[in-house]
């Protein structure tokens, strides 16, 4: 197959397997979605859809997530990890949502990016789950599967991110990105890879991927 064939493979693959495609977060409007992803830094989605109903159940609005106070949110937060610097950045944007934007979430990358502790990736995802504009959130598994596919270097998820999107039809990048995660996790994860289960990465993967996948088989 070209290039274009592996990517119509993928395209296809994933269609049939995630007709319906599950968001991995749960939240109920655009600033519970922005926290959860927050939280999500070197934490998994399970153990952050563990902790956000505790956390949303004393506040679910950037004026009440003020009033719980910061240490409360550290205390909350605590499982996911990395609690100081994520307690700090909601607590210092869910300021600046009040005073700059009345409250609501920006609807732009720019504004995003530059509310404490969102970076690109936490922005991509909120501007694609929660309005539904075109992005390509780099995670993990994204990573990982655009490198066994042989459609990035897998030096940086800058990088991945651009090979992405040069490739995918911008139209489906809000549905590919998530149902790339799905496949990542359940087909083709980090540890405990069967390729045999992967036909993704069986039918079109890196031929030097797949050649060390089953060297390191036989040892």
């Amino acid at each position: 197959m070209n290039k274009s064939e592996r990517v119509s493979f993928v395209i296809n693959t994933l269609k049939e397997l995630y007709p319906e495609i599950p968001i991995p977060l749960d939240h109920t409007d655009a600033y519970t979605l922005l926290i959860a992803v927050l939280l999500s830094a070197q934490c998994t989605d399970v153990r952050v859809n563990q902790v956000t109903p505790i956390l949303f159940a004393e506040a679910s609005t950037p004026e009440a997530m003020i009033r719980l106070g910061q240490d409360r949110i550290k205390e909350i937060i605590r499982p996911c990890g990395l609690s100081p610097m994520k307690s700090a950045g909601i607590f210092g944007l869910s300021q600046i949502l009040l005073e700059k934007y009345n409250g609501e979430v920006p609807q732009s990358f720019e504004a995003l990016e530059a509310l404490p502790a969102v970076g690109h990736k936490t922005a991509s995802v909120v501007m694609s789950q929660a309005f539904g504009v075109p992005a390509f959130p780099v995670d993990t598994h994204i990573h990982r599967l655009m490198y066994r596919w042989g459609f990035s270097n897998g030096k940086s998820v800058v990088q991945t991110e651009r090979d992405a999107k040069r490739l995918f039809p911008k139209e489906i990048w809000n549905d590919l990105h998530l149902q790339i995660i799905w496949y990542g996790r359940e087909y083709s994860p980090a540890r405990g890879w069967d390729l045999e289960r992967d036909i993704i990465t069986k039918t079109i993967g890196r031929k030097t991927v797949i050649s060390d996948y089953y060297k390191s088989k036989k040892t």
